[in-house]
């Protein structure tokens, strides 16, 4: 066992890293939660502020690209650092990630265009991946198998505290100061994170410091990486799903992964070892936190929706509904993670009960209606958060406990790149069933009395807002747009009695479509939890590890 020095920039290798003195340990734990904290909260706060950000810079139509930057550039980061840590440390890539992450927050703040706050966000993708993919690695380092649920947990649970405050912090600074704050605010708390890290974070070093890194597998994985998710971004929004643009960039995809695990089966050093999938627990692992990611955008995304469109919350109300959802996460996780290292590890177990809680979840959201109370549709997200706040550290710590600590960074930053992955695919595919479940639901067509009202308006109305009108039956997904529901209120406020009857019919349908389609997406999520809570049956359950 190498001593370990008190001046934490010296040197340690894995074999020493247990015999850090507790209070070096209690404040790394601390700055681990603190730039998880920081890089997560950082998501909900902007998203809170963006509808202001485009109206002031006026690129309402690049609204998604903003989004589709950071969640590109940091799912990219993640497979790639954790490799890196694995070859030169952990300490100074934190750093720099903290670093990076500033820098993309002053320059965001300072952006005067929509172009500047994508390419902005991109950056600060990239310090957020950083800090993400070593959050859970830093946790394998200082503990071993056997004790990290109790951290893991307390990691995975603030990110659930993180959702909670950042819409709440993000609409004050918005109203109070500007928008330009939201990003300046990450400065300080930035600066202090990283002065933490440079003082008390042990710099972790490998035994052998020769390393051949491996930039023909970060070429293709980037190659194969960012095309698909593109083309999952665009699809049933820019494009139809089989237009051109998007099976080729799905083919290109495809070859390049096909490329990237012949390059990875050659490489001396591969930036993402092929062999770890060959052990069934890591592989049984990936799918079900692939399976879970997918899932849980069914619950995240599409509860804020449900409130505000069919039970007619405004737009700031139905996003804290999501709270009760973290609150159950966090809940989940913190209490997982507690039992999963006081009862001897049967994480396989504890799937079984994780999934088929947040299964009930999706169920009992899947039979809501237009009439469903606020109670009870609160209720249903709760059980359906603590479900997943109850898988989220299990998986990491199977996988973890799979591997030598030679691997731990590339094997546990895989863990949330599948995830994140699972994430964009179910936004994807889940949005599209909705859209189409939401078109089917919506009369196609005006009967011919109100479709004489509608022509009887030409004279009191412009031509765009009576095009829009006509246009609904053809494309109603119209109608879940603050803009056409605008123009509409300001007909009803102009014309008053004499259009009751046209926009009453024409927004009559729109709660129960809505609510059929939503709930839809719920069912199916249901089936692909259930999907999960089979898999989870195969995992092969070892007794987690009591050393390094």
């Amino acid at each position: 066992m190498i001593e370990q020095p008190t001046n934490p920039d010296t040197e340690v290798t894995a074999s020493g890293i247990r015999s850090l003195p507790r209070r070096q340990l209690i404040i790394t734990m601390g700055g681990v939660m603190l730039a998880m904290f920081f890089a997560s909260l950082d998501q909900t706060i902007v998203g809170t502020a963006m509808p202001t950000i485009m109206r002031e810079l006026g690129g309402s139509s690049h609204y998604t690209w903003v989004a589709t930057a950071y969640l590109i550039s940091s799912t990219i980061t993640v497979p790639v650092v954790g490799k890196l840590t694995d070859i030169y440390g952990r300490k100074w890539f934190y750093v720099g990630g903290l670093i990076i992450f500033i820098i993309g927050s002053v320059l965001c703040g300072l952006s005067q265009t929509v172009l500047h706050i994508i390419l902005f966000r991109g950056l600060q993708g990239i310090g957020a991946g950083i800090m993400i993919a070593n959050a859970f690695i830093v946790v394998g380092d200082l503990f071993p198998p056997s004790e990290r649920g109790k951290y893991q947990g307390l990691v995975a649970g603030v990110f659930g505290l993180s959702s909670i405050i950042g819409p709440i912090l993000g609409g004050f600074i918005t109203d109070e100061l500007s928008w330009h704050w939201v990003f300046f605010v990450n400065v300080p708390f930035g600066l202090l994170i990283i002065a933490l890290f440079i003082i008390f974070f042990p710099n972790i070093r490998p035994d052998i410091l020769e390393h051949k890194i491996d930039f023909a597998g970060v070429a293709t994985l980037i190659l194969a990486i960012i095309p698909c998710m593109l083309a999952l971004s665009w699809a049933g929004v820019t494009y139809p799903w089989e237009s051109p643009v998007i099976l080729g960039m799905f083919a290109f995809s495809i070859v390049m992964i096909g490329i990237f695990i012949l390059v990875e089966g050659r490489a001396k050093e591969p930036i993402m070892p092929l062999w770890l999938f060959k052990n069934e627990i890591i592989s049984i692992s990936m799918i079900v936190i692939f399976i879970t990611g997918f899932g849980m955008m069914g619950s995240i995304i599409f509860i804020p929706l449900y409130f505000q469109g069919v039970l007619g919350s405004s737009a700031t109300a139905s996003g804290s509904f999501l709270t009760p959802m973290m609150l159950g996460v966090i809940a989940g996780s913190v209490l997982s993670g507690q039992l999963l290292s006081r009862k001897g590890g049967h994480y396989r177990i504890q799937g079984i009960f994780g999934l088929a809680v947040m299964a009930l979840g999706m169920w009992l959201l899947s039979t809501m209606t237009t009439n469903t109370s606020y109670l009870i549709a609160v209720i249903y997200i709760v059980i359906t958060g603590f479900g997943l706040g109850n898988t989220m550290p299990l998986y990491v710590i199977a996988v973890q406990n799979a591997v030598p600590h030679s691997v731990l960074g590339v094997a546990t930053s895989s863990t949330a790149f599948f995830r994140q992955i699972g994430g964009v695919f179910g936004l994807a595919i889940l949005n599209s069933v909705m859209n189409n479940r939401f078109i089917e639901e919506y009369p196609s067509a005006y009967p011919d009395e109100i479709q004489n009202q509608i022509n009887q308006l030409k004279d009191v109305i412009s031509d765009k807002d009576l095009a829009l009108i006509n246009s609904i039956p053809d494309d109603p997904l119209q109608l879940l747009s603050e803009q056409t529901q605008n123009v509409l209120f300001q007909i009803n406020e102009q014309l008053g009695p004499d259009v009751n009857e046209l926009i009453g019919y024409i927004m009559a349908p729109i709660k129960p479509a809505l609510s059929s389609a939503i709930t839809h997406v719920f069912f199916i999520s249901l089936f692909v939890i259930l999907s999960a809570w089979l898999v989870n049956f195969f995992i092969k359950e070892i007794p987690l590890r009591k050393e390094h």
